[in-house]
């Protein structure tokens, strides 16, 4: 019988397939799913020894080692030896086992140990800079270890005893903890940085690129074209995977984050022209006008942070700050913790069936404010230079845009007032990047009242890649809707293109087809 069974089975398959299918590597196991609408994947390498890195979007490090079947999940807590953040998206490895991580958002860390303590250098090391570094943003040649970030770069030859930080010309020398400054790079925001041969370093930045390269005891740059590299493939013990917003995929095999049934889901409405003119954007394109895709307004970035009050424009020290529209400058000054802070009220006045509603525009963090109170400007004006003055722990601007029934300034900006009561989300009164759709809705509940804090997931962004897009949320207390849209969320800058969107109604997920179209409004009502 034994013999007879094999004869079959080779009359099928070859026997060379055979021996190829028994010599191919398991697959890697998934990954542990808490939430129910998969893991999102930000980053995975594979250590010198065989060992699996995986970082998420909010769930941490997962690890699975070279002679283990399971994941070992690695996440921030109250303990000094934990990772510092959740949301990670750089690894690098040692010529020593040393293991780098990167953040989104609050800096990066080191193990020593195959990963059961952690060194972190966060805001008490870095000084209110330095906490975003780049997607896969950490490289190590010998015993050299570069973090790349959207303040520069640190250098450092000895894990992080001391730093060398390498920097641009136009914002403050801002070393963090670094002793000295090299002024090398053409901009400071770091995109992209990769090994490359000869000891050099690729770094692609806001305005350009470079070739970093070690000479004697210090670094020298020369001007150098760096392409973009293909984001989302991966290669783990021999074979290739996809990153993927619900886990890691086999690149050859079909896979789907969203399940086959709800494909035949209800389609929302078509898109449709937005009820209000749009203001400009108030960063250039040839700087980054693209809203940090972590913490939009009303949103908690998962339950981490206090709700959003505006959006942020994540940019280095210096970039012009525009005007989002013509007006008067009603404000012009230190705010809240000190930040220094312009307000605009708008020409245009919003009429909706409840009233007329006052339109301001306030931009918070500067370094430095070119208007002063009672100044007429107009769209596209210069109102200030970006900055992290206040409570900032990056350079960024961070917009909001108020429409109050009163002509009341100190309802707008107010240095003691961390919730404004007439601020709306700003992605509904601003453009959409070039060619690019906004979407929008309302959740509820069986009862007929509005779901706080669901997450809506489904929508796909790639851009900015360095603050990664997952899920949108509806609005708590402390955020408000659009006077006309009433919303519950909305997000901005969405490629034109077919979606399935879905949240969680109580525990039933409800699912919607939407519509994306360039320079409109897709509106969806999940019930």
């Amino acid at each position: 019988m034994r013999f007879l069974f094999s004869v079959v089975i080779s009359a099928v398959f070859p026997l060379s397939l055979l021996a190829q299918a028994r010599q191919a590597p398991p697959r890697l196991p998934a990954l542990p799913d808490s939430s129910g609408w998969g893991v999102h994947v930000l980053a995975a390498r594979q250590d010198r020894e065989g060992g699996v890195w995986v970082g998420t979007y909010g769930e941490g490090i997962f690890h699975l080692a070279p002679d283990s079947t399971r994941w070992r999940q690695i996440r921030s807590d109250t303990t000094g030896t934990s990772i510092s953040w959740d949301f990670v998206h750089a690894f690098a490895f040692g010529p020593g086992g040393e293991i780098w991580y990167g953040t989104v958002g609050n800096g990066w860390g080191l193990s020593t140990d195959g990963g059961r303590t952690w060194k972190n250098w966060t805001f008490d090391q870095l000084g209110p800079e330095w906490q975003y570094v780049t997607p896969d943003g950490i490289v190590t040649s010998g015993g050299t270890t570069l973090v790349a970030t959207a303040d520069g770069i640190l250098v450092t030859t000895d894990n992080g005893a001391t730093w060398t930080a390498i920097i641009d010309s136009i914002g403050p020398a801002a070393k963090g903890p670094a002793d000295t400054a090299l002024v090398l790079l053409p901009s400071e925001y770091v995109l992209a940085m990769s090994k490359a041969s000869r000891g050099r370093v690729l770094v692609r930045t806001l305005h350009g690129g470079v070739s970093l390269y070690p000479a004697g005891d210090r670094w020298r740059a020369e001007p150098a074209t760096v392409r973009e590299g293909e984001a989302g493939l991966v290669f783990l013990r021999r074979r290739s995977y996809v990153m993927s917003r619900c886990g890691l995929h086999l690149a050859q095999s079909p896979w789907s984050c969203i399940p086959r049934g709800a494909r035949t889901a209800a389609r929302a409405s078509a898109p449709a022209a937005p009820q209000t003119t749009w203001f400009r954007r108030p960063i250039d394109e040839r700087d980054n006008p693209l809203i940090d895709q972590t913490y939009r307004y009303g949103s908690t970035m998962g339950g981490n942070f206090q709700q959003h009050q505006g959006v942020e424009f994540n940019n280095p020290d210096g970039t012009p700050v525009r005007a989002i529209g013509s007006g008067t400058v009603v404000y012009a000054g230190p705010a809240e913790r000190g930040a220094l802070t312009v307000a605009v009220r708008h020409d245009t006045m919003l009429t909706t069936p409840e009233g007329r509603h006052f339109v301001h525009s306030v931009y918070y963090h500067n370094s430095e404010l070119a208007v002063t109170v009672g100044d007429r400007v107009e769209a596209g004006a210069l109102v200030a230079r970006v900055g992290h003055t206040g409570r900032a722990t990056n350079d960024h601007l961070h917009l909001e845009v108020h429409a109050s029934p009163t002509d009341s300034v100190h309802l707008i900006v107010d240095s003691l007032q961390r919730f404004p009561p007439y601020t709306t989300n700003p992605e509904l009164w601003i453009e959409p990047a070039r060619g690019m759709g906004i979407v929008a809705g309302q959740v509820w509940d069986s009862a007929g009242q509005p779901v706080p804090g669901a997450r809506i997931y489904g929508l796909r962004k790639g851009e900015p890649r360095e603050t990664p897009y997952s899920f949108a949320e509806t609005y708590r207390d402390r955020a408000h809707p659009h006077p006309l849209y009433k919303e519950h969320f909305a997000v901005g800058s969405v490629p034109p293109g077919e979606y399935v969107v879905g949240t969680m109604i109580g525990a039933r997920r409800v699912w919607r087809r939407v519509t994306v179209a360039a320079g409109r409004v897709s509106w969806v009502v999940f019930r």
